[in-house]
């Protein structure tokens, strides 16, 4: 049995709900976030509210000078909770040595009856992109983890090891009526996956059945908060767009619900926290370089106008894993006369490719694995490759090619007034830019061509308007700026539409 001492006292009591690298900042050190018991960690001198610097040895053979940070019942009703901040190394012995969410430890599986969790993610957004990424992401792993565990005709235990993601509960923010289409129809829909996969062709329609159920938060929002403090619930999910990660002055704590995102994310977290459960993870879906932790900085900004309690902060900051991630897939509405869209209104088409990358946390994996995601080292070179070379195309198509009649990105890219603009845009003026700093930029940019000209996809450039103020500042507007600085003028694609 491994051995923690702090300050020289052995704990008996001690759980690692979770350890964390690397932390948010590269200025931050590595955390952990520990349950005691009360007396111990009083005999331990660990004192509440204020951090201190206690010795942390750990069976005798590691020893480090830690931070320690602790509070009262947050996440387990009568215990201590510490914040450890502590070398890399010595958190991941710690975690070898005491194991990993001791309450997320998937109980014994029978490989012939696999049930689903209920109700594990809770997702801000009804839109295409969510239904055509995440939750069809949550749909696959659950069914290909259930056909895993069964094609085990020994009964052994499934090699994958963990149980199926779950379901999702979804909460429409404005208005109701994709929540209830959710409803009508069981939180049923179809994603149709049409295009090319390395040269091949690829037409397949998909009934997707991982979404439990729907809210509308103007209407639901107690409902919304319940959910927040159900034990089961294990991550959340939002896609707001760019436009919604900011505050608004006239929210208030008791607000049902409150008018932001960050807002909402706030109390959602502060329901939960004030309910003594665990953290949970927050897996951000907008194209926003370092949206984890510009997320995390809004909900303390959002906290501090509120006069939440410094607990509520480390909780959040310590406890809920928000890694930063990146997102990559074209969807669109169906064709006109496809006969799917008569039955499904929340029918949605989207490309074969599909990728999520998220910041190298543990744990990432283990709440979503699936071919589509990825945790990598560094993510800032592919979101700045995404967003200036396919985000940016798609948002210059919008101010190009919608004055001129063109109503889809195929149609742009087929036009011969549009298509050597677009390419002038790309090879000329938005590659060099990124030469040097991230991998391939010229070859991607070749690749994202082919995706726009799918012939199976009708991208609406309307669609692609939704904000195009603030899409126009943060996608072409560093590029722009960053090639008058590199090359001394204004290049002419950009200057046309910036000006």
């Amino acid at each position: 049995m491994a051995e923690l001492r702090i300050n020289g006292f052995v704990l008996r009591t001690v759980e690692v709900w979770r350890t964390a690298w690397p932390a948010k900042s590269g200025r931050e050190p590595d955390r952990a976030l520990l349950y005691l018991a009360p007396q111990e960690a009083r005999d331990a001198g660990v004192a509440l509210a204020e951090p201190q610097e206690c010795i942390v040895e750990l069976d005798g053979e590691r020893e480090v000078v830690a931070t320690v940070r602790a509070w009262r019942s947050a996440g387990r009703a009568g215990s201590i909770a510490c914040v450890l901040i502590a070398p890399r190394s010595f958190l991941h012995d710690l975690q070898q040595a005491f194991g990993w969410e001791p309450d997320a430890r998937p109980a014994p599986v029978n490989p012939r009856e696999t049930p689903v969790p209920d109700e594990t993610i809770l997702q801000f957004g009804t839109g295409k992109f969510l239904r055509c990424f995440a939750d069809l992401f949550v749909h696959e792993a659950n069914t290909s983890t259930a056909r895993a565990h069964r094609a085990d005709a020994d009964g052994h235990p499934s090699p994958l090891g963990r149980p199926p993601p779950g379901r999702v509960v979804v909460v429409q923010s404005t208005g109701s009526e994709r929540a209830q289409a959710f409803n009508q129809q069981g939180g049923r829909y179809h994603v149709a996956i049409r295009g090319l996969d390395h040269g091949q062709r690829v037409d397949r329609t998909v009934e997707v059945h991982s979404v439990r159920r729907a809210l509308a938060a103007a209407t639901d929002w107690d409902e919304v908060l319940a959910v927040a403090r159900s034990r089961s619930l294990r991550a959340i999910v939002s896609n707001t767009t760019e436009a919604g990660y900011a505050l608004h002055p006239d929210d208030a704590p008791d607000d049902a619900p409150p008018r932001s995102f960050p807002a909402k994310l706030l109390a959602v977290l502060k329901a939960r926290f004030e309910a003594n459960l665990p953290p949970v993870a927050i897996l951000p879906c907008e194209l926003l370089e370092q949206n984890g932790a510009r997320l995390v900085g809004l909900l303390v900004d959002q906290g501090e106008r509120w006069g939440c309690s410094p607990e509520l902060r480390v909780w959040i900051e310590a406890g809920c894993l928000a890694p930063n991630t990146l997102v990559d897939r074209i969807v669109a509405a169906p064709s006109p006369g496809d006969p799917m869209a008569d039955r499904d209104p929340l029918f949605a088409v989207a490309e074969p490719f599909a990728l999520w990358l998220m910041d190298h946390s543990p744990g990432v994996p283990g709440l979503l694995e699936h071919p589509a995601v990825r945790v990598v080292d560094d993510l800032e070179p592919f979101h700045l490759r995404k967003v200036r070379i396919l985000n940016g195309a798609h948002t210059a198509l919008v101010a190009k090619a919608m004055p001129m009649g063109l109503e889809t990105v195929r149609s742009a890219v087929e036009d011969e007034r549009v298509r050597p603009w677009l390419e002038s845009l790309l090879f000329d003026e938005i590659v060099p830019t990124l030469e040097g700093r991230t991998e391939a930029p010229e070859q991607f940019a070749f690749d994202v061509l082919e995706r726009f000209a799918n012939p199976f996809l009708e991208h609406r450039l309307a669609d692609i308007a939704l904000h195009h103020d603030v899409k126009l500042q943060t996608r072409l507007v560093p590029t722009l700026d960053e090639y008058r600085e590199r090359f001394g003028h204004t290049p002419p694609c950009l200057g046309e539409l910036l000006s």
